[in-house]
């Protein structure tokens, strides 16, 4: 047992090695016995790691966990940058000796309040960040983490935390569709090189990451589009007389991806009049000084999947059909749709009521 007290500090902490890994920190003791019982605890926590991580054939440190899940997974997401941010978060909360599998229930409700308390962007006059953003970029991102561990790596966890406890209310998901002229606005705001990337977006109704395209997920001679989403899932879209109008012309501007754009000034790597890849977060971007120029407010890019899942379900009537546009896994997240079938139900319902009483009427003639 070795404990010690840093200079400055008034709690204890531990140091210790165990199969070639570090484990450190402060034990929140300033009692020596009480000090050493965390140390004892710790160790046993290490040593009950270390079989874990035996059978797994990997270190269960947070930071080591953190940064292969970065290189099997995390650098391949087409928000990968947020991916990093995410992950470099979560290793700074917990410190990087930090075992994966000593995380409690505990540590995810501190981590989760910590979080709430951070403002967009960083700024401190900026509002305080959504639950949604708390849920995607913390907790869902750490779940994923213990999720790669037990289906990939053979990571056995005596006690993993109840995610569903964690997970902050959001409100209601909003069907949000353009109208009026919002559409034609947007249209006339669009630099011209990044106009058949944002015309496929409002048509092919596919999130933003999938609707950076890659021309070997294009099949001409099937008709269509195929490459992961959401989950892993594949996403089929036709490829409608529309869309093929919107690729066909994009042929030769670059070898591997569909939409791109032209730099419109020399500055690091980029050289003024060339293409380069359209990027998640340079999309992103684009959007928010799109939307802002043709004064568009309150519609999100992942909108504009509302707004084809809404005049469809509109023009044809038909859940199931929109079901498979938007490629959703369950009809029940389709039918939040549901609710602009309100003038149909009403006529349906007026219809029904008319032809009782019709019925009565003529009931009461036949008496």
């Amino acid at each position: 047992m070795s404990v010690y007290k840093p200079k400055g500090s008034p709690f204890y902490h531990y140091d210790f090695e165990l199969g070639g890994d570090r484990f450190y920190g402060s034990t929140k003791k300033t009692e020596r016995r009480k000090a050493e019982k965390v140390e004892e605890d710790k160790r046993d926590a290490a040593k009950k790691a270390a079989k874990a991580a035996q059978k797994s054939s990997a270190s269960l440190q947070i930071d080591d966990v953190a940064g292969r899940y970065w290189s099997e997974v995390g650098q391949h997401h087409a928000g990968h940058k947020d991916t990093w941010a995410a992950l470099e978060r979560l290793v700074e909360y917990f410190g990087p000796p930090k075992l994966i599998t000593e995380i409690s229930d505990s540590d995810v409700a501190q981590l989760v309040a910590w979080r709430r308390g951070h403002r967009k962007h960083g700024k401190l006059d900026a509002p305080l960040i959504t639950n949604a953003t708390v849920n995607r970029s913390t907790t869902e991102v750490l779940k994923k983490l213990f999720t790669r561990a037990k289906k990939a790596w053979g990571v056995k966890f005596d006690h993993e935390p109840n995610w569903t406890a964690h997970w902050l209310e959001e409100p209601e998901e909003r069907e949000r569709e353009l109208v009026g002229d919002e559409g034609a606005r947007l249209e006339a705001a669009t630099r011209e090189d990044h106009g058949p990337f944002f015309a496929f977006a409002g048509t092919a109704a596919l999130r933003l990451s999938e609707c950076l395209l890659r021309w070997s997920e294009v099949d001409w001679d099937g008709r269509q589009i195929r490459k992961p989403g959401k989950g892993g899932k594949l996403v089929v879209v036709p490829i409608t007389p529309t869309i093929r109008s919107i690729l066909w012309p994009l042929r030769g501007h670059h070898p591997e991806h569909v939409f791109t754009y032209v730099a419109r000034r020399t500055r690091g790597k980029l050289i003024r009049g060339q293409r380069y890849p359209l990027t998640y977060s340079g999309v992103k971007s684009a959007w928010k000084r799109l939307r802002k120029q043709a004064g568009v407010v309150d519609f999100r890019f992942h909108d504009y999947r509302h707004d084809v899942g809404t005049k469809l379900l509109r023009q044809t009537g038909n859940l199931k059909l929109v079901q498979k546009a938007l490629n959703h896994r369950n009809i029940k997240t389709t039918t939040r749709y549901a609710h602009v079938l309100g003038d149909e139900v009403a006529e349906a319902l007026e219809g029904l009521a008319k032809s009782r009483k019709k019925s009565r009427n003529a009931s009461r003639k036949v008496a």
